[in-house]
């Protein structure tokens, strides 16, 4: 095809999009997986409508910290440049402080084909590279994203609020969105409609289309309160902080070069958060506060002196959902969501829209009016993306289950799974953490290694508590063994066979 005969060709699809709604794809949601599907298909030629209720900057607490393999996602997709122009921080790892005591969890070395490369600890890779993450205000990522997308010409952006999928009058066949669009003039909404072989839902955590297309709900233990520091002295510079006190888990990165977010894990129907305890205020200052190093006090004090309630959202945990594709899919926060503890859900978005657009590319998928093409790539994307997915979502639940202990045995994992990483293992649950490792077996082989390192740690302080009756205590040691092992599995593997299945 000549230049000019393309040029021609993407002038009439525009004006399809523009004029009547119509494209090949039609992608509810601006977000990260909404706006690099969007970009991705049409870089493979695809016409696109992308829409979304709101295109100001948005102002989320959660979103902000890419792990290495969303990085290296957005690298593969064309999109790196997202990541430029918006203060975007490096971070190389993870520092946990447990009671007072920190660990180092640096990305590993990884070698030229991305292989993690295990050493001892402290030794360098010859050869190898550490790769880093990055922590940023989300609502700029978003909107280099959407940046990108209003540059695509295949691309037609629409400020539109999605409300219901438009359905076949003889099939169940979907076959767009009906949607409300703000007149220009009036002020008023007006019912709207687009069309596409193929409806993209990616509307977050909060979505409409959810219920009705997969039937599922996502399950909510508790909520993340955000905090903003300025010029807060971090104890490790580039690293993602994890404080483990006498508290639920408190994390904090870096965001801008003067902004660190702080994010403080509060479960439902917390006493010591309750109205009569003075609330999650209340909680952060006489709870939380005392139990961070102390260098972070007078940052996290000062972020309280407005005296309004912090801005939360929910922590989330939603398994995938096998779904038929007749028309629409729905992905995204809205299908798979996981604790953000270890900053994973960019990672998995990102990384299911590197799997999926290729798995839908036009030399696998010619037309996506195809119903069987597109339902067996869809097929096949649910179970190729669980390599990935599976890891981060599992390690996500399962950490948050240890850091949040509120049980004997789950303390007993948590103080297993903190000497395992002070002993040095550090370099392969690091790369899980950071989505470059994909392998789910290497989890389930440290998950249960940190369950028998937790049964020696307890055994050996119940022994020698009291030397004169330690050899007493080896009964117990052994009941608590069978319990702290029973508690792993308890945690792990519900969740991983949600996961994985």
């Amino acid at each position: 095809m000549t230049e000019t005969a393309t040029l021609s060709v993407t002038t009439t699809e525009a004006s399809r999009r523009e004029n009547y709604h119509e494209a090949d794809v039609v992608v509810v949601g601006a977000g990260v997986f909404g706006c690099a599907m969007a970009f991705a298909l049409a870089r493979q030629g695809r016409s696109v409508i992308l829409l979304e209720r709101w295109m100001h900057e948005p102002d989320r607490i959660v979103g902000e910290l890419l792990q290495p393999g969303g990085v290296a996602a957005l690298r593969k997709l064309g999109l790196e440049q997202a990541l430029e122009g918006i203060d975007a921080i490096p971070c190389v790892g993870y520092n946990v402080i447990h009671q007072g005591t920190q660990v180092t969890i640096p990305y590993p070395y990884l070698d030229g084909t991305g292989r993690v490369i295990c050493t001892n600890r402290g030794e360098s890779a010859e050869g190898g590279a550490r790769p880093q993450g990055r922590g940023f205000h989300h609502g700029r990522f978003i909107m280099q994203l959407r940046r990108a997308c209003l540059a695509e010409p295949n691309v037609t952006v629409v400020e539109t609020e999605a409300t219901k999928p438009i359905r076949g009058d003889h099939s169940d066949q979907i076959l767009g969105v009906e949607a409300l669009t703000k007149d220009r003039e009036t002020g008023e909404k007006r019912k709207d409609y687009f069309f596409g072989h193929l409806t993209v839902v990616a509307d977050g955590y909060a979505s409409k289309f959810r219920n009705e297309h997969l039937g599922a709900k996502p399950v909510v233990r508790s909520k993340f309160y955000a905090l903003e520091l300025i010029d807060c002295p971090l104890p490790m510079k580039g690293y993602g902080h994890v404080v483990i006190g006498d508290t639920f888990p408190v994390l904090l990165y870096q965001i801008g070069t003067h902004e660190t977010r702080a994010l403080v894990d509060v479960p439902e129907n917390l006493p010591a958060a309750s109205p009569a305890a003075g609330g999650v205020r209340g909680y952060i200052t006489n709870v939380v506060v005392p139990s961070l190093p102390e260098q972070l006090r007078p940052c996290v004090l000062r972020a309280l002196e407005d005296g309004r309630l912090p801005r939360s959202m929910p922590n989330s945990w939603l398994p995938p959902t096998k779904q038929a594709a007749n028309g629409m899919v729905v992905l995204g926060d809205a299908m798979n969501m996981r604790h953000p503890l270890t900053g994973g859900g960019m990672t998995v978005a990102l990384s299911d829209v590197v799997v999926l657009s290729d798995l839908l590319s036009p030399e696998a998928v010619p037309s996506l009016s195809d119903v069987a093409a597109v339902q067996s790539a869809m097929d096949r994307f649910y179970w190729r993306r669980k390599r990935y997915t599976s890891i981060i979502n599992v390690l996500a639940q399962a950490l948050y289950s240890l850091f949040a202990a509120n049980d004997r045995q789950l303390r007993a994992l948590r103080r297993g799974c903190f000497s395992y990483f002070t002993n040095g293992v550090t370099e392969e649950p690091a790369g899980m953490l950071g989505g470059v490792l994909q392998n789910p077996w290497v989890l389930t082989r440290h998950f249960f290694t940190v369950a028998f390192v937790a049964i020696w740690v307890n055994a050996v302080d119940l022994v020698t508590a009291n030397p004169l009756l330690g050899i007493f205590m080896i009964p117990v040691a052994v009941v608590d063994a069978v319990l702290i092992l029973w508690k792993a599995s308890v945690v792990f593997l519900p969740v991983a066979w949600k996961e994985l299945m």
